[in-house]
């Protein structure tokens, strides 16, 4: 009986044993989840472990390609052990691009994968916006712009020159592509321009998938400054407008270049109609403290002598300069209402103090569109003027400036500003009369 008993149990022992060798490993089972915080080089996904299988889990995480159902023999997380939930950073993707990707989990049966999912990785062209020039010179210049990258590298320049059709081109400052998604400001020192003179600029933005322009802005650059002296000692603030430099103050001086006095009238009231050819300066009203302000009035013999009035290597500019002056000024944009068609540019060559008040919209003497008043530099003063009966007429109202051309044997032609205008004017007057002088560089 007992003998009976043991072989029971051998039995028994051997078919457990027998039963227990049999039993199947099984891997863990999981879900991926949703891909979300795409970027155009991360995203986060992760899992959740429902059953370790039969050992338990000893590594967990994603892996991914961009081809269906990746395994972890390629790219793969590392996000822990054990059963429940995990979130992973999926790193260094491709910009527009298409991935596949799925929960892993192993323990020592193997390693179980969730459901693949897919998803685009993010990018496209550029955004672009110009922003104003700043630190302007006469010579130079900051421009400035925003670029949002938008997930790809992209890289930035500037196009500039002195129409919209540019021509020039500036690299930002780091000379480094811009990446991420985020509005970056980016900037090009510019040299080598010319003074006075106005630029048009844009920024222009290029990745893999487009390039973007932004708008077009313009600016002016700094009127180059100096000065230069008379004969007689007068020191005169000068001005680059575009090619030229101009005195951007009115002449004084009382001799000619050799030394010779320019005369003048007693009284300075004295009537020279009758006088061929007359050489004379006057104060205004003869009075010695305008001229400080205003300068001198001369007849247009005096300033055309051959002697000359004007400083070595300066001269009295001809009807063409003042018209080259004029043609200048409007194309840039110095009328006082920004158009480049018409004569409104007196504004941005007047003075802006010493005018009688006007209500004229964009006149001299009105301090309507403050941009533009005396935006040139040349700060004209309304210096008044001598007629050859000896009367003087209008400081504070009227400047008018001498050219070295004549409108035949007895007129020349002048500028003239008033105080209730907004034009330049072209008039052709006696040459006995008294008027203001500015001198050009040769």
């Amino acid at each position: 009986m007992k003998s009976s008993i043991n072989l029971v149990g051998l039995i028994f022992i051997i078919l457990a044993t027998i039963l227990h060798s049999c039993k199947k490993e099984i891997v863990p089972t999981l879900t991926t989840s949703e891909v979300t915080n795409i970027t155009g080089t991360t995203a986060t996904s992760g899992g959740t472990i429902t059953d370790e299988g039969s050992g338990s889990v000893i590594a967990r995480g994603v892996c991914w390609s961009t081809t269906p159902d990746p395994t972890i023999l390629l790219n793969k997380t590392s996000d822990g052990a054990g059963a429940g939930t995990f979130v992973s950073f999926i790193p260094d993707l491709n910009e527009v691009t298409k991935y596949y990707v799925r929960a892993y989990a192993t323990n020592n049966a193997g390693t179980g994968y969730g459901m693949t999912m897919s998803f685009l990785t993010l990018g496209q062209a550029p955004t672009a916006s110009t922003v104003s020039a700043t630190n302007i010179t006469s010579t130079s210049a900051e421009l400035n712009g925003n670029v949002n990258a938008n997930w790809l590298n992209t890289g930035v320049i500037f196009e500039y020159g002195t129409t919209a059709s540019y021509g020039q081109f500036a690299d930002v400052g780091y000379g480094e592509p811009i990446i991420g998604n985020v509005l970056t400001n980016v900037s090009a020192e510019i040299e080598d321009l010319i003074p006075f003179t106005t630029y048009h600029f844009r920024v222009r933005a290029t990745n893999l998938l487009g390039t973007t322009y932004g708008n077009d802005m313009s600016f002016t650059t700094l009127a180059a400054s100096g000065t230069v002296t008379d004969i007689d000692g007068n020191t005169y603030d000068t001005i680059t407008i575009g090619s030229q430099v101009w005195m951007a103050e009115n002449l004084k001086t009382t001799r000619y270049c050799n030394g010779d006095l320019i005369g003048t009238t007693i009284p300075a009231s004295l009537n020279i109609s009758g006088e061929t050819s007359p050489k004379y300066q006057w104060a205004y009203l003869s009075d010695e403290s305008n001229v400080a302000t205003y300068g001198r009035l001369y007849t247009w013999d005096a300033v055309t002598d051959s002697r000359k009035v004007c400083p070595i290597d300066w001269h009295l500019p001809s009807d063409a300069e003042w018209v080259t002056l004029e043609n200048f000024l409007i194309a840039n944009g110095f009328n006082y209402d920004g158009t480049t068609t018409g004569n409104k540019y007196a504004k941005s060559l007047a003075s802006v103090s010493g005018w009688t008040a006007s209500s004229n919209a964009g006149a001299v003497g009105n301090t309507d569109y403050p941009g533009k008043r005396n935006s040139t530099g040349f700060t004209a003063l309304p210096g008044g003027y001598r007629i050859y009966i000896g009367s003087f007429f209008y400081v504070g109202r009227y400047g008018s400036w001498w050219s070295a051309t004549e409108d035949g044997a007895t007129y020349a032609w002048y500028r003239n500003l008033l105080e209730i205008s907004s034009e330049v004017y072209r008039l052709s007057d006696n040459k006995k009369y008294g008027f203001s002088v500015r001198c050009i560089k040769d």
